[in-house]
């Protein structure tokens, strides 16, 4: 077995989300998830089907993101792993439709930070071992770190 990391390939301003799910259905299943959670998303999912032909399923309405979710799942090339790209949302509007997705087994990371996907490679193929999401903290947080928090979450919306 052979360890490897992956480097995801994508703008800052994009967010993502990588999961493992299990059936062929899944691709369609997710772009109904995020059209029904955000009707205004834009977004580029890739499926990475486990049995024959062992394609990859691409769904989204953004072509750009259609584009570089197949790219890096295609770099990933784990069995049943999903990766979508998203733009005009956040993860946190999606996530739970997602999570209901009767397919979905798992969610590795949601988040527009840099990501590593650690995978395992064996004779069989690859499976995705877990990710690392953006950095190591430098520590906790002091009094204006917390204000500069909550001040940050109100003037993009989230509370008031």
């Amino acid at each position: 077995m052979e360890l490897k990391s992956i480097k995801i390939e994508k703008p800052a301003d994009v967010n993502m989300i990588l999961g493992m799910a299990h059936f062929i259905k899944t691709v369609e299943d997710l772009h109904e998830a995020l059209v029904n959670s955000v009707p205004s998303i834009k977004f580029g999912i890739a499926f990475s089907e486990a049995t024959k032909p062992c394609l990859v399923r691409l769904e989204g309405n953004d072509e750009r993101l259609k584009d570089l979710a197949a790219k890096n799942i295609m770099n990933i090339s784990a069995g049943h792993s999903f990766l979508i790209f998203i733009k005009d949302a956040f993860p946190i509007n999606v996530l739970n439709a997602i999570k209901r997705v009767p397919e979905v087994v798992n969610i590795f990371c949601a988040t527009a930070n840099e990501v590593e996907v650690i995978v395992a490679e064996t004779n069989q193929g690859r499976a995705i071992l877990g990710v690392v999401d953006g950095y190591m903290p430098k520590g906790i947080e002091s009094e204006e770190d917390k204000r500069t928090r909550k001040s940050f979450l109100r003037q993009i919306g989230y509370k008031l």
